[in-house]
């Protein structure tokens, strides 16, 4: 599972965003994984899950926010991408992805991810 930091808190997160004018959700997230970590794919129309955390908005105030998680199957990683400066990348195992988020409920989602695999 490929992870990525914060820019603000340098947190481990998955790639996100807002929605995008004009474009349907899977692919609002499929161009924000771009943007974001630099991976191309497909993206599945349907999202698997959906999660909330709160969310640190620039000027420190805190609000709830909810993500719609869409599977992408990774066709490649561009040598640049536009926050490639801003974020660390990293591809992880499902424990350890778990292991390094902080968001409560991104980390129960991983674990279901390992739970299924497992099954």
């Amino acid at each position: 599972m490929l992870l990525i930091t914060s820019r603000g808190t340098k947190r481990w997160v998955i790639p996100k965003g807002i929605p995008i004018r004009g474009l349907s959700a899977h692919l609002a997230a499929a161009r924000e994984a771009f943007e974001e970590a630099g991976i191309s794919g497909v993206a599945d129309p349907e999202a698997i899950v959906s999660y909330g955390y709160d969310k640190t908005r620039n000027n420190g105030t805190i609000r709830a926010a909810r993500v719609d998680v869409f599977p992408l199957a990774v066709i490649g990683r561009a040598e640049h991408w536009p926050e490639q400066h801003e974020r660390e990348t990293k591809w992880f195992g499902l424990i350890d992805a778990a292991d390094a988020v902080a968001e409560p409920e991104l980390k129960a989602l991983i674990a279901g991810f390992r739970q299924r695999l497992a099954a």
